[in-house]
């Protein structure tokens, strides 16, 4: 049996990191955080499964920062500072992959993003995730 998803090329800003990625849904999974560190990251991420990424270049320049239960690990280049890819906290087995990093994509791809109430993560408060709000962009005509 084949993997017939699409393998997306992705690199941090100054290439030295570079690697492949099947994402877990497409781009069907996007969203931003608002816990304290996503809230100042910024950052807009998929989902993909911790065997579909590939690295190509660069993984011994990943750095790695973790904080608060130590459950979510994120990735850095050691070089540039671009936010890569980080093992999610709610979904261990999931990376959350920084979409400005995948080839041919923006954050202004998405019209609309939610974003997940990680002020209240499930694994603290119990439940499924919850969705605090959306975030939108329009481009000025």
């Amino acid at each position: 049996m084949t993997d017939e998803r699409h393998q997306h090329n992705a690199s941090c800003h100054c290439g030295t990191v570079r690697f492949r990625v099947r994402l877990a849904d497409e781009f069907n999974t996007i969203r931003r955080c608002t816990c304290s560190y996503c809230r100042m990251r910024g950052a807009i991420a998929v989902s993909a499964d911790l065997a579909d990424i590939e690295f190509i270049e660069g993984e011994d320049n990943l750095t790695l920062y973790e904080f608060n239960t130590r459950t979510a690990k994120h990735y850095f280049c050691k070089t540039c500072g671009i936010y890569t890819h980080h093992q999610r906290r709610s979904t261990p087995t999931q990376f959350g992959i920084n979409v400005a990093c995948l080839e041919g994509v923006s954050p202004f791809d998405f019209p609309e993003v939610p974003v997940m109430d990680g002020v209240a993560h499930p694994s603290d408060f119990g439940g499924g995730a919850r969705v605090a709000g959306v975030l939108r962009f329009e481009k000025a005509e």
